[in-house]
């Protein structure tokens, strides 16, 4: 192994293979699982951000409507816990997907995504939950010339369509906010992401809801989905749960509506945290507005820093596996973290001799078109959301008034838009599905060193409506 390799792995070698965020002696006992049966009026299966606010929604609509929720581990243990802690106002994937796909409503769609953060930060505020909630505001970072060039001409279409709040930063201004030498210019979103603990976030969540009278079965997994009289049964291990309505919010996990799951894949995202910085550290790079970090290659990076002081630092590989199986054997990745240590020390090479503390991966339910998606079967007795594809911080709890609304057959302004009433495509079964993702991150990533130049493989997909991103 080469000197500057062996130097990236020494910064590993301390490194806990468990997401820092799970990784808290005060995290809560599990609850007990269902054993027999169980009757209600709403059963939410999912015990993620996307069950978790939809029980939360369901009793502050009505307290008298009788809520169950079951998980199949322990409540945040998946993508909810294991995630950068970016709480997006986006229900798009950004504002370019936005555009991209549905221009005529992207206004609705921006004034939803604001409220929705704003209703996330009031319930935050209410039921005082202790999640490091910081609204400090996303910085997206050009590190290379052409990039520059590409944030100059969002931020213009961003002053077109009246979007407020943005900062377009040039070398020195960027450079003023956090300290990298290869930060070219930046575009500063100071209102629309907030930061937070992903972990803490689901806890605190968790608790709410049995404040409100949720029951919540942990360790308890939803087998099958069939019909029962007027409502629905899902089976357990040992037990089952009849209820009038159901949510599904199992997102990268195989939907009990098997119509369902061609429209997502799982891929895998990886993290690495560092051990906190010290006050001669923290000076070097200053970051003293706390923002939520990310660069414009298609590949892309996302960093933060956290409450004490510690770096986070993912992305950049994503990793699909064949078949789109999902298993703890992905969880993690050497040959990643080994990159992400590298790519790390480019971007902040004052911060030499800084070890990480922690590495961890996990699944993001991905489709086609980035954002989520959602739908109802048997009736309308069932909705479902998915395909965050990694944004799903926020928009989940969008995607939880989406399904109410849809279960209780409202016409709203959420129900009414394109986005709601449209599907992605399809992924094509395999091996078609596994060549075709692999040979988009090859064009991806070849773009990324050709200036930005997308080959005919990309811009047949753009036209399709088809995509992938790390």
């Amino acid at each position: 192994m080469a000197p500057a390799a062996m130097t990236f792995a020494s910064s590993l070698s301390d490194a806990q293979p468990v997401p820092y965020w799970l990784d808290d002696p005060d995290k809560p006992t599990a609850l007990p699982a269902l054993t027999g049966d169980d009757r209600c009026d709403l059963l939410v299966v999912g015990g993620g951000y996307s069950g978790l606010w939809t029980a939360l929604l369901a009793k502050e609509r009505d307290p008298a409507t009788d809520v169950v929720l079951i998980e199949g581990r322990e409540v945040g243990w998946a993508a909810s816990g294991r995630n950068g802690g970016f709480c997006a106002a986006s229900l798009t994937h950004g504002l370019s997907n936005g555009l991209a796909r549905w221009p005529g409503e992207i206004d609705r769609l921006e004034e939803l995504g604001a409220r929705n953060l704003d209703g996330i930060e009031e319930t935050v505020a209410r039921y005082s939950i202790d999640c490091d909630f910081e609204r400090t505001g996303s910085l997206d970072v050009a590190t290379e010339p052409y990039q520059v060039a590409e944030l100059a001409e969002m931020y213009e279409e961003t002053q077109r369509l009246g979007i407020e709040g943005l900062t377009l930063l040039d070398q020195d201004a960027v450079r003023a906010e956090v300290n990298s030498p290869i930060f070219l210019g930046g575009l500063w979103d100071k209102r629309g992401t907030a930061m937070l603990h992903p972990a803490q976030l689901a806890w605190g969540l968790k608790r709410a809801c049995r404040e409100l009278g949720v029951r919540i079965y942990e360790n308890t997994p939803g087998l099958d989905l069939a019909t029962a009289g007027a409502g629905m049964a899902v089976r357990t291990p040992y037990g089952r749960v009849f209820a009038s309505r159901v949510a599904l919010g199992t997102n990268v996990f195989p939907s009990l509506v098997k119509r369902v799951r061609p429209y997502t894949v799982p891929v895998y995202d990886y993290a690495l945290m560092t051990e906190p910085l010290s006050p001669a550290q923290l000076a070097e790079i200053g970051w003293g507005g706390r923002q939520g970090l990310g660069d414009v290659a298609n590949q892309f990076h996302y960093f933060r820093i956290t409450a004490d002081h510690r770096i986070l630092w993912g992305g950049y590989d994503a990793i699909y596996p064949f078949g789109g199986k999902v298993s703890a054997e992905l969880d993690h990745r050497p040959e990643t973290y080994l990159k992400l240590a590298e790519h790390f020390f480019r971007y902040f090479p004052q911060l030499e001799g800084l070890r990480f503390s922690h590495a961890w991966g996990g699944a993001i339910d991905t489709c086609s078109r980035f954002s989520a998606f959602f739908g109802t079967a048997h009736g309308g007795r069932v909705a479902y959301a998915a395909g965050y594809t990694g944004l799903g911080v926020g928009a989940t709890r969008f995607g939880a008034e989406v399904m109410l609304d849809l279960l209780a057959g409202e016409c709203t302004e959420r129900t009414e838009l394109e986005m709601v009433r449209s599907k992605p495509l399809p992924f094509p079964p395999e091996p078609v599905a596994w060549a075709g993702i692999g040979i988009t991150k090859w064009s991806l990533a070849q773009a990324d060193a050709n200036g930005g130049r997308r080959n005919v493989w990309l811009k047949t997909m753009d036209r399709l409506g088809l995509g992938f991103d790390s």
